[in-house]
């Protein structure tokens, strides 16, 4: 028994041999990492699609709590700040990190190109309503302290406005256009406002080109998506009409029907290629529901071509006759061109067949449109 003792005495005296040591290192080499916790300025992220492309703006929002912000807190001009490489620096545009600003696409920002990618977003705030937006290659350092204006991507100079009082630092984003957005810092009573924009129709369009040759490009409907924007959008028509012909037919997913003929009616229209152009619209009517058919006369409509609706109510009257929504259509191809007294005619024969409550409703206020003396479009 005394031998398993002293056994047991000795392994125990080889532990404490080991561990000892191994827990004056861990003390030694203290742990690194810190908890991360509430902080007073919290991080945000604010993030604007314009077209395909995405404008994305990261930041920490400090309060204003109760003090002199502008040529106090964030001084005017640029200066030193007792840190880092710097020798003078401009304001962080926010607080702690960088301030990042990142671009999914080539942009204009205030008239200038600025490329695609990620850049340390930074302001010098003058006292006389105006501020410099600095746009810098640097992202990754803390702050403006290490900044240095050889890193530069752009420097752009705005305006700058007084707004009411907002307590926490933000940005958003106003004048949303299908081309552009204007990014603003709000803060206390003054905003910075710059202009992005983006050449949307190249740029989706170079998408979709790349696209069709992916997965997206073995479904019809992609195709008929294609031919519809670049017809819409100031694209190339004659690849605009090389994609809907490849929907209608000569692909193993091409299928005709009246979405595809009417868009290609619609794109030899566009070339001035007016007795091309009735064909297609003729055949895609022999396909079209009487729904289809009047809702591409109301889109004819919405883009300025009364005289060409009208002949596609015609038409749908033809193909469906003594159903309601003809009539319905023939009274907006009337007033459309300012033919009110036929449009009423055909307004009271809808209003006799419609179906339901919920659509007589709408009529009834049209007729009153019409008897009042106004367009019903």
């Amino acid at each position: 028994m005394e031998q398993i003792y002293s056994l047991q005495r000795q392994v125990a005296s080889r532990l404490q041999k080991m561990v000892f040591p191994l827990l004056l290192g861990l003390m030694a080499y203290p742990i690194q990492a810190q908890l991360d916790l509430p902080r007073g300025s919290q991080m945000a992220r604010v993030t604007q699609r314009v077209g395909i492309s995405d404008i994305t703006i990261e930041y920490s929002r400090p309060a204003v709590n109760g003090r002199e912000i502008w040529g106090a807190l964030v001084p005017y001009g640029m200066n030193n700040l007792g840190f880092g490489t710097a020798a003078e620096s401009p304001w962080r545009a926010g607080a702690n990190e960088n301030t990042t600003f990142s671009l999914t696409h080539d942009a204009l920002v205030e008239g200038e190109p600025l490329p695609a990618g990620t850049y340390g977003l930074h302001m010098v705030i003058h006292p006389d309503n105006r501020a410099t937006v600095i746009f810098s290659n640097n992202s990754g350092a803390w702050g403006s302290y290490f900044y240095d204006p050889s890193e530069d991507a752009l420097r752009v100079e705005v305006g700058t406005t007084e707004i009411p009082h907002t307590e926490w630092l933000e940005y958003g984003f106003t004048d949303l256009s299908a081309n552009g957005a204007t990014a603003s810092l709000r803060w206390e009573k003054k905003e910075i406002p710059f202009k992005v924009e983006f050449d949307t129709p190249s740029l989706t369009m170079a998408f979709i080109r790349q696209k069709l040759q992916n997965q997206e490009g073995f479904t019809r409907q992609s195709w008929e998506q294609a031919a519809n924007y670049a017809l819409n959008n100031g694209g190339d028509l004659d690849e605009a009409l090389g994609w809907i012909n490849a929907a209608i037919s000569g692909q193993f997913f091409s299928q005709k029907d009246f979405n595809n003929l009417s868009i290609k009616a619609q794109i030899l229209d566009a070339q001035g290629k007016t007795e091309a152009s009735e064909a297609a619209i003729d055949e895609a009517m022999q396909l079209g529901t009487v729904f289809q058919v009047h809702g591409y006369g109301r889109q004819l409509i919405a883009r300025g071509q009364p005289e060409q609706a009208l002949r596609v109510f015609q038409k749908n009257a033809k193909n469906h006759k003594n159903t309601w929504p003809v009539d319905y259509g023939l009274a907006r191809g009337y007033s459309a061109l300012g033919d009110y007294q036929k449009a009423l005619r055909h307004l009271k024969i809808a209003r006799e067949r419609a179906p339901d409550e919920l659509n007589q409703n709408a009529i009834e206020a049209n007729i009153a449109k019409l008897e009042a003396g106004e367009d019903i479009n």
